[in-house]
């Protein structure tokens, strides 16, 4: 099984600092992630001075606040991308942000962004697909709060707009921070390839690292999991993130996973080759056996070890003549 690409998702749990957003690249370096990724956008270009937080959002955040007050504490200008991506190629890891505008993409694309991920928020938008499509880059569809319908036309419109389908990985998601387990779904997934032919992986916001490993085990080829410093922060998203012990658990587990699928090719391993004489048995002499005596099954049996005549020749044995005297336990 190819590498499953990580991605560890910074969010906006930088809280708008350059050092704590650095950080949290040093976190997600430490986990061997692939890529860190953070979110770019323009409050006025993302919500209305109105707009109501998400349930989720309010219960996490300053009472009162509205979502754009909000939105704009968390801002990240090009300055503080270019440092960014500087120091995360310093540290030898891909960063990655998604952009909730058209201002944002053109950011990122100037900035020689290599991957596009779209967020479930903007799986409806059509000029917004169309932007990103057009770029003719690498693109991660996350599908939170949408119907086959719906990831279906946003596919049509990505690939009209200049995407290869080879280049688009869809991600299965939940849209609720954090996801209750009942609402997971995981098996939509496979639905999705089988449906559409393409790569799949899975976004996860569900508290605990096991459904992103599973998510492994069921051919996801990409996971995105929220991490934070210390999820007692204020902001929006630090209680549905991983610490970072436990982003480098859920790493460290997808890894063996990953290892552990191998090739689907039914045989023996390099390892288990060596144990084959010592489990399994052979055909051997029960008692004394004189030459010209029958073989019977008073008079042998099968026994360890295995470097012997295969048991599954036992038919071929019955009622056929010893060529030699055999002592008790004698391989025949």
């Amino acid at each position: 099984m190819n590498r499953t690409f990580i991605i560890a998702e910074a969010g906006v749990n930088h809280n708008g600092s350059l050092d704590l957003a650095k950080k949290l690249v040093d976190v997600a370096v430490e986990a061997g992630a692939d890529a860190v990724k953070f979110q770019t956008f323009k409050a006025d270009k993302l919500v209305s001075k109105s707009a109501q937080k998400a349930d989720y959002q309010k219960r996490t955040t300053q009472s009162g606040e509205s979502q754009y007050a909000m939105i704009k504490r968390l801002e990240l200008d090009e300055e503080a991308h270019q440092a960014l991506i500087s120091y995360c190629a310093s540290k030898n890891i891909l960063f990655l942000s998604t952009p909730f505008d058209h201002d944002s993409i053109e950011l990122l694309h100037g900035l020689g962004m290599p991957i596009f991920k779209i967020p479930s928020g903007e799986i409806t938008n059509l000029p917004y697909l169309r932007h990103i499509g057009g770029l003719g880059k690498e693109v991660i569809l996350s599908t939170g709060m949408s119907s086959l319908g719906e990831i279906e036309d946003a596919l049509k419109v990505l690939v009209h707009a200049g995407v290869p389908k080879e280049k688009i990985t869809v991600l299965h998601a939940t849209t609720e921070y954090p996801c209750p387990m009942e609402d997971v779904n995981l098996l939509a997934m496979r639905t999705i390839g089988a449906a559409f032919g393409v790569r799949v992986g899975y976004s996860d916001h569900t508290q605990g690292i096991e459904v992103p490993i599973a998510a492994v085990a069921l051919g996801a080829s990409v996971i995105e999991k929220h991490f934070t410093l210390d999820r007692n922060m204020d902001g929006p998203d630090h209680k549905a993130s991983l610490e970072p012990s436990e982003l480098i658990a859920m790493v460290r587990a997808i890894r063996q996973v990953t290892c552990a699928m191998g090739d689907g090719i039914k045989h023996p391993s390099q390892s288990e080759i060596k144990n084959i004489a010592v489990a399994r048995k052979s055909i051997v002499a029960s008692c004394t056996i004189k030459a010209g005596e029958l073989f019977s099954p008073q008079n042998i049996s099968v026994k360890r070890p295995g470097n012997g005549m295969s048991p599954m020749r036992w038919d071929e044995v019955i009622g056929t003549a010893a060529l030699k005297d055999y002592q008790a336990d004698d391989l025949i």
